[in-house]
């Protein structure tokens, strides 16, 4: 018997201004899970994800997290939820420590409990030393993982990575591929929505498709691969969201630069 799920879409539709952005997206994220969520630019997954966060009402279906539509109390679904954003609006004027203070505050916690969580997340993310500094002097890679950490830090069930890789240095996302794979073992739910074809195909369970606004596909990697008979998860989204191809179009780039005279 299947878990049941932790986060559930069943027929979200949404439109702007009468234009589909996505229609009929359904899928499941169980405890324990790692669901890569891919398509595309203009596919439809930031309409996706907004929805799924409650950023934005969907037109039609509805969006379940242990069972209960999250639009019934959605103050306490984002407490519960996890989200590392793809475009971080941090204040830049806060250290890395204050911001996770902050977020540990909104959340309730004792000034014990945060200055214990908050240290300890730094130190183990490497940037123990940095934690006085404001967040304006802190690389891209290092924003993100301050991000991570206050995505984590009030032990969610639910947590959501919107191409959490951005600027991290390889290291840190070697560390970052670890961690996904520890959170699941803690039977956490992680929908994961990136580029990186590589890691999705290392790390998710199951991947969902999305292209055009529909979900074209919803299957483990190694599935895929094998019923489309196509050596990667690279070579099955491409067939799948019908890419064109991109060594022929880099060949005419070039070939526009070299363009002298019309």
């Amino acid at each position: 018997m299947d878990p049941a799920p932790v986060l559930e879409l069943q027929g979200v539709s949404r439109s702007f201004r009468g234009i589909p952005a996505i229609a009929d997206v359904s899928f499941k994220v169980a405890s324990g899970e790692i669901v890569g969520f891919l398509g595309p630019n203009g596919a439809g997954k930031s309409t996706t994800v907004k929805i799924v966060t409650g950023m934005i009402r969907p037109g039609e279906g509805r969006v379940f997290f242990e069972g209960e539509d999250v639009r019934r109390d959605l103050p306490a679904f984002r407490r519960a939820v996890g989200y590392v954003p793809e475009e971080a609006h941090l204040y830049s004027y806060l250290s890395g420590l204050e911001y996770l203070q902050l977020i540990g505050r909104l959340r309730g916690f004792s000034e014990g409990l945060i200055e214990a969580k908050a240290t300890r997340m730094l130190a183990l993310l490497n940037l123990e030393s940095w934690r006085h500094s404001p967040l304006n002097s802190y690389s891209k890679g290092m924003r993100q993982r301050v991000l991570i950490a206050a995505a984590l830090l009030h032990d969610p069930n639910l947590l959501i990575f919107d191409e959490p890789l951005s600027g991290l240095d390889v290291d840190s996302a070697r560390l970052f591929k670890d961690l996904l794979e520890a959170l699941a073992a803690e039977g956490k739910a992680v929908l994961y929505i990136s580029h990186v074809l590589e890691v999705v195909e290392q790390v998710c369970s199951r991947v969902v498709v999305l292209a055009k606004g529909r979900v074209l596909a919803d299957a483990r990697p190694a599935d895929l691969t094998k019923l489309m008979d196509l050596p990667s998860l690279a070579s099955v989204f491409a067939q799948l969201v019908q890419q064109q191809d991109s060594r022929e179009i880099a060949r005419q780039v070039v070939q526009a630069m070299r363009i002298r005279h019309v």
